[in-house]
């Protein structure tokens, strides 16, 4: 039997809140800006900024400096230990007052906190990730102050005591290992799992308001959120938007709402009841069966158009509420198919009924401090994944539900988000007042988030299925049923219930890495969740040869995997010092909160490449950053290719692979990590080569049995006839040995198929003196024409260790500026590997880095992203390669 995840076909809105201009029905006052931030004894107080938090309002007023310099991290451990309270006092006008409810909303607390109005509690707090509302009408004190404080308490304390009072079994596990340098028990606190340090991150345990405060006042009614889903009949091709109102009234009350889709001709009224209090009420608008609807598409696939859907409620004839928003439509699929001459069943997507390969990365979050998560930084990082021909991101279960603004981007950019409920490596409790706030937590961020074309999957946890299955934790097997009651409890019965009640629209799974539907028939918890016939899977391996491809799982979809590398000089220079400019240094040991992160970059490097060995200490580290990022940048390549070209092949039973995400996008500080963007925005050599590997026509080389092969990969809709070109180098010389053209062959849409296929002796014997130590191969695709299709690779038939003839380049360089950016022609008299151009500190993109050089000269683009000049740039400009660093 077919076997699905959650509906056939399902699409998406885009929510854009707030009322028309010149109508409301609710009377608002904001109440973010400056509030008094004091500590439990009184011995600091100062100006916060809300939204904010404890961390950053103690920078802004000079009581500590940046918590990123250095050793801060463990410096500051004195904060997160410590109960802060947030105060603000305001006036409320007549107008305001004179509503019949009054509502005090606070987006986001984080994280335990007692708020208090005028001296009396009116409520309490524990889960950063929800929204809470206390209604405080007959507290207000009319046009006099009113004192409004938030009293918050050490999450590290708090999140001890909750295990202290869990004493009937352990919740594992206890504390993050030495290395991350972090606090213990964060999984009995809903709040930001990675806050207590994770293995590429501090431990920053923040306490604040990082989301906005505010009143809300009406009379009669307010329209707190619209959520809305269209979706899909196969058999009638109707499209019908299903759309949900969020509610609170004052009284019950006969009323009427109007949906409509100008742009399709679609409008039908309701007749409704207001209820007292807070409710849901569901509403069904038929698209008129004449109009044609674009759908949207993930990048490079398509646009991603958008229609208008206008929402209004009348009582008595009177408006009481009028909101516009986004509505985009489109279909998502999760196929789990038996798979023809295999064991197992597929796993992919299927996106307007289309099977897309997902291409993309992980995202964590982009600050220890959300408030210092700004636009600018949001959109130059996924600009960076679209830039990179990503068209996924996965937000990670250990961080934040992005903001608004996130999800928004990633629906104009047209960026699938595989999106994990904030659970992570780790069992959690299940007493009645966690599983209350978490159900609250999921109804609330399912109602936010269902409206967006980009969120195709709701995954519920990160790891933690793997985590049973495989005993990270040292469980007994006596208690091994105990655990898996817990998280049934969480996962199947609670957050999956939820999810299917509130968005049946989009495939829901349990974990990730898991076997899907597999995993389900064993009681939700696999025997082996990491099998690669089912499911996605994550894999590591530091230690095996990262350019054997062999030592890859060859899975239906690889949702995780990567290799660390350190960040650029010009990221780590502002937060360190001359005396931690050393691999070897306190420094260095600190911000690797991986076990034995350092020495294991350098003992895969050294399978392939001389490490640095300046005597000059700061050239040498420099160096040495640049090796790990050529490494990580190969090893990722080698990777990512293998998967992609694994789409169309089953292989003793496995293949099919339909998706590439690898560990991560982006960082949180200036440390090494499995990034590929370094904190502040800089690529590293990986992005730019995921340019190249995640392009949507790409050669991929690589060897078995001494062969040589090369696979076409199309991501295209569409069919297409081509050939292989592959040029034969000598690394002593730029002058092309020889080159050898394959037949044209057919290359069906999305798929990959062999298009060369030659023994390397025999290759080799056809090119004059070649060995495998003398020569290196670049190779790309052409059409029919002769237009090159695809970005142009390369194989290398030896370790660049081992390569015979290979010079240090004579490599100069000429800045130049044009109208929109600079041009830097490079001119070297020799072939130079991996040539990465830098320019300190002056933030930008090249069009190109981390290239093979094998021409005289070659021209490269830069977008500077502040004012800048050609004195500056070539002044700055430094060109490394291979040969230079040994």
């Amino acid at each position: 039997m077919t076997q699905r995840v959650a509906v056939l076909f399902s699409v998406s809105l885009c929510l854009l809140f707030g009322v028309l201009p010149g109508f409301s029905s609710v009377t608002e006052q904001q109440l973010n800006g400056k509030w008094r931030l004091t500590n439990s004894n009184g011995s600091l107080s100062l100006a916060a900024q809300v939204p904010g938090c404890v961390h950053t309002a103690l920078q802004q007023q000079g009581y500590i400096q940046d918590p990123y310099f250095r050793f801060n991290d463990v410096s500051y451990r004195w904060i997160a230990l410590d109960n802060w309270t947030y105060t603000i006092t305001f006036t409320v006008s007549a107008q305001l007052r004179a509503k019949q409810k009054m509502l005090l909303v606070f987006e986001g607390v984080d994280t335990v906190a007692s708020v208090s109005l005028n001296g009396i509690i009116i409520g309490k707090t524990d889960n950063m990730f929800r929204r809470y509302d206390f209604s405080v009408r007959d507290l207000l004190r009319n046009e006099e102050q009113n004192v409004l404080t938030v009293s918050l308490l050490s999450p590290v304390l708090y999140a001890s005591e909750r295990r202290k009072a869990h004493s009937s079994y352990r919740v594992p596990p206890e504390c993050p290992p030495d290395v991350q340098k972090g606090e213990c028990h964060v999984n009995f606190i809903r709040k930001e799992q990675s806050s207590f340090s994770w293995d590429w991150g501090p431990s920053f345990p923040t306490m604040g308001l990082w989301k906005g405060v505010r009143l809300e006042a009406f009379d009669v009614l307010q329209l707190i959120q619209v959520s809305s889903v269209p979706l899909y009949n196969d058999s009638s091709s109707e499209w019908r938007l299903q759309v949900d109102l969020l509610l609170d009234a004052v009284q019950t009350t006969n009323g009427r709402v109007t949906l409509s889709v100008p742009e399709l001709n679609s409008e039908q009224s309701f007749q409704t009841d207001f209820l007292p209090g807070r409710s849901k009420r569901s509403f069904t608008l038929h698209i008129n069966t004449s109009s044609q609807v674009k759908v949207w598409w993930p990048s490079g696939h398509g646009q991603q158009p958008f229609y208008h859907l206008s929402v209004k409620g009348l009582q008595d004839g009177s408006l009481i509420f009028n909101t516009e928003s986004k509505v985009y439509f489109r279909t998502v699929e999760l196929i789990q198919d038996p798979v023809v001459g295999s064991p197992g069943l597929s796993f992919y997507f299927h996106i307007n009924g289309k099977p897309i390969f997902l291409k993309g990365s992980n995202w964590i979050p982009a600050h220890s401090f959300q408030d210092q998560v700004t636009p600018a930084v949001l959109r130059n990082l996924l600009q960076s994944a679209v830039d990179a021909n990503m068209n996924a991101l996965r937000v990670w279960g250990g961080g934040v539900y992005e903001q608004d603004l996130f999800y928004d981007l990633c629906d104009e950019m047209g960026i699938m988000v595989w999106q994990d409920f904030m659970f992570a490596c780790a069992m959690y409790p299940t007493e009645d007042d966690f599983l209350q706030t978490v159900r609250e937590e999921v109804v609330q961020q399912v109602r936010r988030l269902k409206s967006h074309p980009s969120v195709i999957i709701w995954s519920g946890n990160n790891e933690n299925e793997a985590a049973l299955a495989t005993d990270w934790f040292n469980i007994p097997a006596s208690q091994r049923p105990l655990y898996i009651k817990d998280y049934v409890t969480l996962y199947v019965n609670n957050i999956r219930k939820i999810v299917q009640e509130e968005d049946q629209s989009r495939p829901f799974l349990v974990s990730s890495p898991t076997n899907g539907a597999e995993s389900e028939q064993e009681g939700w918890v696999a025997a082996n969740p990491y099998d690669p016939h089912y499911g996605d899977v994550h894999f590591y391996s530091y230690v095996l040869d990262c350019w054997d491809w062999r030592t890859f799982p060859r899975t239906r979809f690889a949702s995780e995997y990567g290799f660390q590398s350190w960040p650029s000089f010009s990221t780590l220079q502002p937060i360190s010092t001359k005396e931690d400019w050393s691999y070897v240094s306190d420094f260095t040991s600190h911000r690797q909160h991986h076990e034995a992160g350092n020495q294991l970059m350098l003992l895969q490097a050294a399978l392939h490449f001389n490490l640095p060995n300046s005597t000059y200490a700061l050239k040498r580290f420099t160096d040495t950053l640049y090796i790990t990022q050529v490494m990580q940048a190969q090893c990722v390549k080698a990777q990512t290719e293998f998967y992609r070209r694994s789409r169309s092949e089953i292989i003793e039973g496995k293949g099919h692979t339909m998706g590439a995400l690898y560990w991560q996008l982006n960082d949180i500080w200036q440390a090494p990590s499995w990034s590929s963007v370094e904190f502040g925005g800089k690529w590293k050599m990986l992005h730019y080569f995921a340019q190249s590997f995640f392009a949507a026509v790409l050669p991929v080389g690589f060897e078995d049995s001494d062969t040589l092969l090369i696979y076409a990969v199309s991501d295209l809709g569409h069919d297409l006839k081509l050939r292989a070109v592959v040029t034969v180098y000598s690394w002593a010389d730029l002058d092309p040995v020889c080159t050898l053209t394959s037949e044209l062959q057919l290359v069906p849409a999305d798929s990959a198929v062999p298009v060369f296929k030659q023994p390397v002796a025999a290759l080799l014997a056809g090119c004059g003196h070649c060995t495998r130590l003398t020569c290196l191969l670049t190779f790309h695709l052409e059409d029919s024409s002769s237009n090159q299709q695809g970005p142009t690779n390369h194989h290398f038939l030896c370790s660049p260790r081992d390569a015979q003839g290979l010079q240090r380049p004579n490599m100069t360089a000429k800045v130049q500026q044009d109208e929109s950016s600079f041009t830097i022609n490079l001119h070297s008299d020799s072939v130079a590997p991996f040539v990465w151009l830098d320019v300190g500190n002056i933030p930008g993109r090249f069009s190109s880095n981390g290239f093979l050089m094998v021409s005289k000269n070659r021209t490269v683009s830069f977008s500077a992203w502040r004012p800048t000049s050609v004195a500056e740039l070539t002044a700055s400009l430094t060109i490394t390669s291979l040969r230079d660093v040994y």
